[in-house]
């Protein structure tokens, strides 16, 4: 599934499916059997919450609206266009502007109608209507129209970024059907997230694009439907969220609760040190932390410990998805599966996470690590029926290892004593060809050294990658670390020039059409494609057609973990780490709602001021508003 902004999709929690109103308004029919029509639409099963909705359950309606939060970003920005490859977007951007529905951070795989109030569809999911709300509103006064829909579909597919043409390549047609009725209709039918891909498409007005350039980075103040509005901005250093007081969508449920900040201010910071000595000065006031030795070490401090600033560690149940170091398969020397599992296999997890990460850790074995959809053990016969057909017809593109050994990362005793991971690094370079010369691991037919840049955009993870080049240049490989600003880092990844590089592939509880962009034979050579790697293999593909048609969550957890055993044994990526908790520190001048979404915690969208509390607060920093 395609995450848009911040929202996440996961399973339903503490809402009774049976309590939900009959979603069926009639039993019309057509080609692709009887039409739903409904407030919501959901990939497998139905949607949870019910048409009479008052709120979400992790949101509280009755939030005091009010008040300013200050957030930290770090880097720079140049553009307010948030839909091209060209420049570096401003943070926050994504409250400006509205989709046609909303995920929750409670379910897996729902959507609802935001600037759509109906949503409708025949069985087999060929096609797709939406039907607006009459009182969906730019800020100009303009209605939300069918005809902007269409113009955003057609604008984002033809000038904006790579991966919206990608996504909706299987719609192949678009029908204003109404003023608030636009109709898509698919190429073929029972890609049962294709209605749901393109509900999520952010709208944007026609009319105010229709004299200016689309493809161009601007400084100019885009215009939108959402809650907020920017108010004031200097490039690079700040920009600052208005809410839009007579805001259309003030009352829809989904709402209720949430956008509660009368101003949301991003302030820019050249480096993670500089921002994290800013928000412990007061300069900012909310920050989720990603740095375990911060989390450990770095809040001993006065306003900690009078309880100024308040830290949270909060359990969630969201997928971890895969950070790693990703290969780019492109380079010759990476080529050979053999060469990537013997410069894997010297990453000492186990000793970083001691000495490094205070322990708190775990190991990514998945590229769905943290979810039902991690593969473990052997293949199920399910899985074995999608993947031995794939075996004869391409043969050579699924590891035999695949249907015969479980996979499992090799481990130390985090001591620091690597020889075992040695020697089983240098017998799979001594397959590949590989042998030492003076020191160094050269090729034998060619001399050519094992030598490659690892690609870094934050100073931090310095720490952490030099003792792995000192356990590469053990077996004679030499890795140079290379860290540059964000906008470099975006230019080089974006058009795949590096060797190895810090990656990540964030997970939904629901994968679908997303997983082409990640792993499809067709984004490897598509300049801005999530498919950094550059894998190109047939089998790989038919599995994500078996994810994207899966009729129900049982086919479609099978056809993910066999997917998640075919990349886990190519060995594409070093696996690094992830963290099953969400850490936010934040200045104590804040309510929250007491119910807590357990695919989202921190929910920053639903917190709010509390007037008595922020009176009180203490605040150091002089410029603290």
């Amino acid at each position: 599934m395609l995450l848009t902004g911040i929202r996440r999709r996961s399973v339903l929690g503490g809402i009774a499916a049976a309590t939900a109103l009959p979603r069926m308004a009639g039993a019309q029919q057509d080609g692709g059997g009887r039409i739903i029509v409904s407030h919501g639409i959901a990939i497998h099963g139905e949607p949870g919450y019910p048409q009479d909705a008052a709120h979400l359950a992790y949101a509280d309606p009755r939030a005091p609206k009010g008040g300013q939060v200050r957030y930290g970003a770090q880097g720079t920005f140049d553009s307010l266009n948030p839909f091209i490859l060209k420049g570096n977007k401003a943070a926050g951007l994504g409250q400006v502007f509205e989709a046609l529905t909303e995920s929750t951070f409670d379910e897996a795989a729902s959507e609802y109608g935001l600037l759509a109030e109906s949503i409708e569809y025949p069985e087999d999911r060929s096609a797709v209507t939406f039907t607006l709300r009459p009182q969906a509103r730019w800020h100009d006064g303009r209605p939300v129209t069918a005809e902007d829909v269409v113009f955003t579909f057609e604008i984002l597919k033809e000038k904006g970024l790579p991966f919206y043409a990608f996504y909706y390549h299987d719609v192949v047609k678009t029908e204003v059907l109404g003023e608030r009725k636009v109709k898509f209709t698919f190429r073929s039918a029972n890609n049962r997230e294709l209605p749901v891909i393109v509900g999520q498409m952010p709208v944007l007005p026609k009319h105010w694009w229709a004299n200016r350039e689309f493809d161009r980075t601007t400084l100019e103040r885009p215009l939108g439907s959402g809650p907020y509005r920017i108010e004031s901005f200097e490039p690079g250093r700040q920009i600052t969220y208005r809410r839009v007081e007579d805001w259309w969508g003030n009352e829809l449920w989904l709402n209720r609760g949430r956008h509660n900040f009368a101003t949301v201010r991003y302030d820019y910071y050249r480096d993670a040190t500089v921002l994290f000595e800013a928000f412990k000065a007061g300069s900012f006031d909310v920050r989720i932390e990603n740095t375990a030795r911060n989390w450990a070490t770095g809040y001993d401090i006065p306003a900690v410990h009078s309880g100024a600033i308040r830290r949270e560690d909060l359990k969630h149940e969201r997928p971890a998805g895969m950070q790693c170091f990703s290969f780019n398969i492109r380079r010759e020397m990476f080529r050979d599966r053999r060469v990537r599992e013997a410069i894997a296999t010297m990453f000492d997890f186990e000793w970083t996470n001691r000495n490094i990460f205070y322990g708190y850790y775990t190991r990514n074995t998945s590229y769905f690590s943290n979810s039902e959809l991690a593969s473990s053990g052997l293949p199920s016969k399910e899985e074995l029926a999608l993947l031995e057909p794939l075996r004869k017809q391409f043969p050579g593109t699924i590891p035999d290892e695949v249907f015969a050994q479980e996979f499992r990362l090799p481990t130390t005793d985090g001591s620091g004593e690597i020889r075992g991971l040695a020697r089983r690094a240098l017998s799979l370079l001594k397959e590949a060809g590989y042998e030492v010369k003076d020191g160094k691991m050269v090729h034998a037919a060619s001399s050519r050294p094992l030598s490659f840049e690892l690609l870094l955009a934050d100073a931090v993870f310095e720490r952490i990658v030099l003792p792995y080049r000192q356990n590469l240049q053990r077996v004679g490989i030499d890795m140079r670390v290379r860290t540059v600003d964000t906008a470099q880092f975006k230019e080089r990844s974006d058009s795949f020039d590096f060797d190895m590089m810090s990656d990540g592939f964030g997970q939904s509880l629901s994968p679908g059409n997303e997983q082409r962009d990640f792993w499809g034979s067709a984004a490897a050579d598509r300049n801005g494609s999530r498919n950094t790697i550059g894998i190109k293999n047939p089998a790989i593909d038919k599995l994500i057609d078996a994810i994207i048609a899966a009729e129900d969550r049982p086919a479609l957890i099978v056809a993910c973990r066999a997917l998640d055993r075919v990349l886990l044994w190519g060995h594409y990526v070093v696996p690094a780490w992830h963290l099953g908790r969400s850490w936010v520190a934040y200045w104590n001048k804040f309510g929250r709602p007491a119910t807590l979404a357990k695919y989202n915690p921190v929910a920053l969208d639903t917190w709010w001021i509390d007037q008595q509390k922020d009176k009180t607060l203490e605040k150091p920093a002089p410029d603290r508003k």
